[in-house]
């Protein structure tokens, strides 16, 4: 199989969860116009420049103290799943998202801040595409 094809098919996999947790999260948001649903579409436009100042630790445990909100709250699990598909073991169901990341080996922290980021390039193309609403700035 030739390094273009695992690539795309790489691809493809987040492109596919991407979606379907966007749809997700419109239903269990309220619809593609609630407030929730416009918050879940803003946080997915802010979290990659988020990652990118602070790094993909602090982002995370900035998310988690925002557990009280919805949206984060399911962009926090929605994330943890992915990681969980990716890399198995590494993370498991029983340890905190946060925990897991904070404890990785340097290398490993780097390769799960990029794919993070990957996957928020298709969250933030579906969320803008599916869900209704401006973005207010919240601060």
């Amino acid at each position: 199989m030739s390094e273009n094809t695992v690539l795309r098919g790489i691809e493809q996999r987040r492109a596919v969860f991407a979606y379907r947790n966007v749809e997700e999260a419109i239903e269990k948001l309220g619809g593609n116009e609630s407030k929730d649903s416009v918050r879940y579409k803003g946080y997915a436009k802010k979290i990659p420049a988020l990652i990118k100042t602070n790094g993909l630790g602090a982002t995370y445990a900035f998310i988690k103290s925002k557990d009280n909100t919805a949206a984060y709250a399911l962009i926090y699990s929605q994330t943890g799943e992915w990681l969980r598909e990716c890399y198995g073991d590494t993370f498991t169901r029983e340890e905190d998202l946060v925990k897991c990341l904070i404890s990785l080996p340097s290398v490993e922290y780097r390769t799960a801040t990029v794919e993070v980021l990957a996957l928020f390039n298709w969250l933030r193309r579906f969320a803008e595409g599916l869900i209704e609403g401006v973005v207010e700035d919240e601060n």
